[in-house]
C-alpha cells in the first residue's frame, strides 16, 4: 500500500490550477521521477477539472487509483494511491488536507496561487504520516486488529474441529475394541468351558 502524490488545485471556470503538491516517488527510478511528477500533476488537474462541484470520485488508472474531492467552494485536493489502499482512508485525509488548508489560506489566493507563492508545508508530512493507513487512520487500525482476531479465531475453530475429528475416531476405535474384546472374552470363556479340570 502505498500514496504517489497529494495535490490541492482550485477548480477554476475551464481550467484547474494546482496551489500546491507533495509526491513520493522513491519507488521509481532517479531518470524516471521528474517524468512521472509531471503526469500525476497533470492526471490530478485533468481529473478536477473533470469532477463536479461538491463531488467525491475514485478513478482507476491501470495499477494505480485516482482518489479525488471537490468542494462546493472549488477547492480541491487529489490523492494518487495504489489499488490497494483504502479508499475510506484516502477520502479522509482529502478532508482533513482541504479543511486545513481553507483555514490557512486565504480565499483569494486560490484561483490565482501558484506551489511557489502558497504558504502550506504539510502535505509533506501527511503524506509520510498516510503511508500506513493503519498508523494515519484509527478505524483501519480497528479493523485491521479484528481482521487478525478473525483469523486467530478461525484457526483456533479449525484446529478444535480437526481435534474433534480425531477424538471422535479414538471413540469409534474405542468402542470397536470394546465389542471386539466382549467377543474375545465370550470365545475364551466358551473355550475355557470346555477343558474344565475336575
Amino acid at each position: 500500500m502505498k500514496l504517489y502524490s497529494l495535490s490541492v488545485l482550485h477548480k477554476g471556470a475551464s481550467k484547474a490550477n494546482l496551489l500546491k503538491a507533495a509526491y513520493d516517488l522513491s519507488s521509481f527510478s532517479f531518470f524516471q521521477r521528474t517524468s512521472v511528477q509531471e503526469f500525476m500533476t497533470f492526471t490530478s488537474a485533468l481529473i478536477v477539472e473533470r469532477s463536479s462541484h461538491g463531488s467525491r470520485a475514485s478513478v482507476k488508472e491501470q495499477e494505480y487509483l485516482c482518489h479525488v474531492y471537490v468542494r462546493n467552494d472549488s477547492l480541491s485536493a487529489v490523492v494518487i494511491a495504489d489499488n490497494e489502499y483504502p479508499s475510506r482512508v484516502c477520502f479522509t485525509l482529502l478532508d482533513k488536507v482541504l479543511d486545513e488548508f481553507s483555514k490557512q489560506v486565504d480565499r483569494i489566493d486560490w484561483p490565482s496561487g501558484s506551489p511557489a507563492t502558497i504558504n502550506y508545508t504539510t502535505l509533506d508530512g501527511y503524506l509520510a504520516k498516510y503511508q500506513n493507513p493503519r498508523e494515519a487512520d484509527p478505524m483501519s487500525k480497528v479493523q485491521a486488529e479484528l481482521d487478525e482476531t478473525k483469523i486467530i479465531l478461525h484457526n483456533t475453530m479449525e484446529s478444535l474441529l480437526e481435534r474433534g475429528e480425531k477424538l471422535d475416531d479414538l471413540v469409534q476405535k474405542s468402542e470397536h475394541l470394546g465389542n471386539t474384546s466382549k467377543a474375545f472374552y465370550k470365545t475364551a470363556r466358551k473355550q475355557n468351558s470346555c477343558c474344565e479340570i475336575m
